[in-house]
């Protein structure tokens, strides 16, 4: 039964560059591990963009019956926490609690499910020391007079996730992290690093210091999921050298590491990547702030994840006025208790269990709101309920949360000139629009519109 069930979920698997079977270790069970923040500034959409994918795909698996244990960590050991701290004067953990205090603010915001598991990098230093030990006992790894690298000419199939070989990221600046004058090959990557004076540190064979970034990851993931865990995911920027080097680590030391690695893709702003060096970097708290947090997890969802996204005041607004449809139907469809459909149901599995194919899964979801909205406006109550049951099913399983209670309580004639408004909106028939607010104000019912989207409430 289980094989059956899984074996239906196809994913895009970046390693083999095809879609695949998703394979699980245990049958019935998926465990899933997705790079955490570095906490030593605020979040930014490009996170806020690979929490929500991942948060659909962990949410959907568990509505598919599988039973998910979902970790993603803490890296609250960097030279960029530690580059902030030194400049404004401040300790590292200072800095890296107050931070990972605002990454939780904004996942909340997002509706994002906490992980069952929250490793942080500091709680795992002694497992990291004992990896790196076993590896420079094996000569896969060396110490230098600034630290201790992996050897890469060791590992064998390095550059699987980038795909290219050695010689081709060399070529290409894979050298570009934590260049050594002591390494062996320019491709050698750091794995501990000495301790300057004034830095925070770790003792260590080799000297106090700190695991490089790369480690961390690898320990932490095979002590709460073991060996051959079934997804790993991150942004697609993560995927060299990062996911690479985890990859390495875990091949060098003997390791059978992960099935499937899944990787979202970029976060774009006026047609160009987000990137710091551009300049171009939103903070997420700022987002959620101006617009419904709910509109930015139906803008991802409306966008395939191994698809960019466009992030703008237009996509941002138009899905704000979307969601505000989707709260109108819920509306008018509280009432009327019913059972999903489990045909539309299946249409929706078929288009999950194809890579997760958001974007057909929210179509469907938007084709069943007009159809529901056609039989509420023919009279056909018991349809109408049937519908409104599955579009709820389908949005909890999304994690989008629709508000049915602005008006719940307001009589239909109420609640249909609201679904009106939202159409005239829509059309950007602003006259009607405004012909409908002043109705439902004569009504008894005052209508708001904010960049969060509309409420009604009474007067």
């Amino acid at each position: 039964m289980w094989r059956s069930l899984f074996a239906m979920i196809q994913l895009y698997d970046t390693a083999k560059q095809k879609v695949v079977p998703l394979e699980l270790r245990d049958p019935g069970k998926v465990s899933m591990y997705v790079c955490g923040p570095t906490v030593y500034g605020p979040p930014h959409i490009g996170h806020g963009r690979m929490t929500l994918v991942f948060d659909i795909i962990r949410r959907y698996l568990s509505w598919s019956g599988l039973d998910v244990t979902f970790v993603s960590n803490i890296t609250d050991i960097d030279d960029q926490i530690i580059n902030r701290a030194n400049r404004e004067g401040r300790e590292s953990t200072e800095i890296a609690i107050k931070c990972e205090t605002i990454w939780w603010q904004a996942m909340d915001a997002l509706n994002v499910l906490r992980p069952d598991h929250t490793p942080h990098a500091t709680e795992y230093v002694e497992g990291m020391v004992e990896l790196l030990e076993r590896l420079v006992a094996t000569d896969k790894a060396y110490a230098t007079t600034d630290g201790v690298y992996l050897s890469v000419e060791s590992v064998d199939g390095y550059g699987l996730l980038a795909h290219q070989s050695l010689d081709q990221l060399i070529e290409g600046g894979g050298d570009r992290v934590v260049v050594g004058t002591e390494k062996r090959h320019p491709g050698d990557f750091a794995l501990w690093k000495l301790a300057k004076e004034g830095e925070p540190s770790w003792p260590s064979p080799w000297g106090d210091g700190r695991p490089g970034w790369h480690t961390e990851c690898v320990v932490m993931s095979l002590d709460l999921l073991g060996e051959g865990f079934d997804i790993h995911g991150g942004g697609l920027d993560l995927t060299f050298p990062h996911h690479e080097n985890e990859r390495a680590q875990a091949i060098a030391d003997g390791k059978t590491f992960v099935s499937h690695w899944m990787h979202n893709g970029f976060v774009e702003m006026d047609g160009e990547k987000m990137s710091k060096s551009l300049g171009n970097v939103k903070n997420l708290l700022d987002l959620v702030a101006q617009y419904d947090a709910r509109a930015y997890r139906l803008l991802v969802l409306q966008s395939h994840y191994r698809s960019p996204i466009e992030v703008t005041e237009a996509t941002m607004t138009e899905r704000g006025v979307a969601m505000e449809r989707l709260d109108t139907f819920a509306r008018r469809t509280a009432a009327l208790a019913s059972e999903a459909d489990q045909a539309v149901l299946d249409q929706f599995r078929t288009a999950m269990n194809n890579d997760f194919d958001s974007p057909a899964a929210t179509d469907l979801l938007f084709r069943q709101v007009r159809e529901g909205n056609s039989l509420l406006d023919a009279g056909d109550t018991a349809g109408a309920g049937i519908v409104g049951a599955t579009v709820l099913e389908i949005a909890g399983a999304l994690g989008l949360v629709l508000d049915d209670g602005s008006a719940a309580d307001a009589p239909d004639d109420v609640n249909k000139m609201v679904y009106d408004r939202v159409k005239a909106k829509e059309a950007r028939d602003f006259a009607e629009a405004d012909r409908l607010r002043d109705a439902l104000l004569a009504a008894g019912w005052i209508v708001e519109d904010s960049a969060e989207g509309m409420t009604v409430r009474p007067a």
